[in-house]
């Protein structure tokens, strides 16, 4: 059996998340059907991540086994004219015996992008968060500093997370205006149910008076998730790079 890695890219806004589910349409379930139809045989592929309905991914890495002999390069071509015009294959690999796209995988990084003007732009209607109240960049980039390191970000998660272990290592935080885009580029070696969401509303909270500069250290500390900000809307969200290799995680 072959082991091989794929690249993909998606606009989560017609999906359900990417995790298949028995009554929505979902990422994993459309690759997984034109895979499946493209090598004649069953596919069940491992995801290196969950997104939630409405996520989007620039780079999403998945592994699954097959004894078809299709070179990486006509997999790519005969995938991509399967799939729907929202997702599309753009690397293929093979990998070593046992490789599995999510336990390999040491770190993410992600960006959520904010549209802040008081006019709507149709454009991002699907693709970016509106926020209609002025943001300086250049203060919440200040307060993201204070997620850098090891920390136990229970207060950053959703109540429905799963996870009896909180702590998480973020290795950078950034937030830069371009135009009416404000990207939050956040990286790490994993995260939690909502982590990255509700870091960007407590940075957008903080922005407004609405939570005092210089208070993420004792949110962490608290561990009460009622005391941050609020979950960000998920269609600003985006999977940028999934890493494999420790020494690959900084530019």
């Amino acid at each position: 059996m072959r082991v091989l890695l794929l690249k993909l890219a998606y606009n989560g806004a017609a999906y359900h998340g990417w995790q298949r589910q028995n009554n929505a349409v979902t990422v994993q379930q459309t690759v997984e059907e034109a895979l499946s139809l493209l090598l004649g045989q069953s596919i069940a592929v491992n995801g290196c991540s969950r997104t939630d309905a409405g996520v989007h991914a620039r780079e999403y890495c998945l592994s699954f086994e097959t004894d078809n002999p299709i070179p990486p390069q006509g997999l790519i071509a005969g995938l991509n004219d399967k799939l729907p015009d929202d997702i599309a294959v753009y690397e293929c690999r093979e990998m070593p015996e046992g490789f599995h796209a999510r336990f390999g995988c040491v770190g993410k990084e992600y960006e959520f992008l904010v549209h802040n003007s008081a006019i709507k732009d149709p454009f991002y209607k699907d693709t970016a968060m509106r926020w209609k109240y002025p943001i300086d960049a250049r203060l919440l980039d200040r307060e993201a500093k204070d997620f850098i390191g090891t920390h136990d970000f229970k207060a950053f998660c959703s109540a429905a997370c799963d996870k009896e272990n909180t702590v998480r290592e973020i290795f950078a935080y950034d937030v830069r205006r371009e135009g009416d885009l404000v990207r939050f580029t956040v990286s790490g070696s994993g995260f939690l149910y909502n982590m990255v969401r509700i870091t960007v509303g407590t940075l957008l909270y903080i922005g407004e008076g609405k939570l005092p500069q210089g208070c993420i250290p004792e949110l962490i500390a608290s561990r009460d998730r009622t005391r941050a900000g609020i979950t960000a809307e998920p269609q600003g969200l985006y999977l940028n790079r999934v890493f494999y290799d420790k020494g690959k995680i900084f530019r």
